[in-house]
């Protein structure tokens, strides 16, 4: 179509086309909110999932820990009650046996630590108790698995009674 006036074309522009670009502008902006928020849930859904490994792995450390111990007393009284009460001590396997060590030492990210206790027990029934004498055939372990997860100290711990049961 040309202007009666100046001979010049003139393009018209359909009037719902104002229209039609304010609907891709608003469909644009959906699918961007939906892309950005199934991001946020499978990176949340990641780090969930690496903190029950994590989680995982520190209990399987927890319980290979008790059996070490178990070995370790098994091999000798004297090895366990040899050791400094409250302090730390690191579960190694070396020469085909375990042993403690006062050597730091992890096990990928995660740190195992030893600790050894005295244990009470009460003077007239013989339980376990806070107060009373020293039994030198017990001892509380406990055993702490710690490890680092998003910028913070993670800590398990397994506290067991372990005897001098050959003597």
């Amino acid at each position: 179509m040309k202007n009666p006036f100046t001979n010049q074309k003139v393009i018209t522009v359909p009037k719902n086309l104002g229209f039609l670009m304010v609907e891709v502008l608003v469909v644009v902006a959906i699918i961007t909110g939906a892309v950005l928020v199934a991001m946020g849930v499978a990176q949340k859904s990641i780090y969930v999932s690496r903190q029950a490994l994590h989680t995982q792995q520190a209990a399987f450390l927890l319980e290979e820990g008790a059996e070490g111990v178990r070995i370790i007393r098994d091999n000798g009284w004297d090895n366990i009650s040899s050791l400094t009460f409250d302090s730390d001590y690191y579960l190694v396997f070396d020469g085909g046996t375990w042993i403690l060590s006062t050597t730091s030492n992890t096990v990928g990210i995660f740190t195992r630590k030893v600790n050894v206790s005295a244990v009470n027990r009460d003077n007239v029934t013989g339980d376990i108790s806070g107060e009373g004498t020293e039994d030198a055939g017990s001892r509380l372990i406990t055993i702490t698995v710690s490890w680092l997860e998003g910028g913070t100290t993670v800590t398990k711990t397994l506290p067991l009674y372990i005897m001098d049961i050959f003597s």
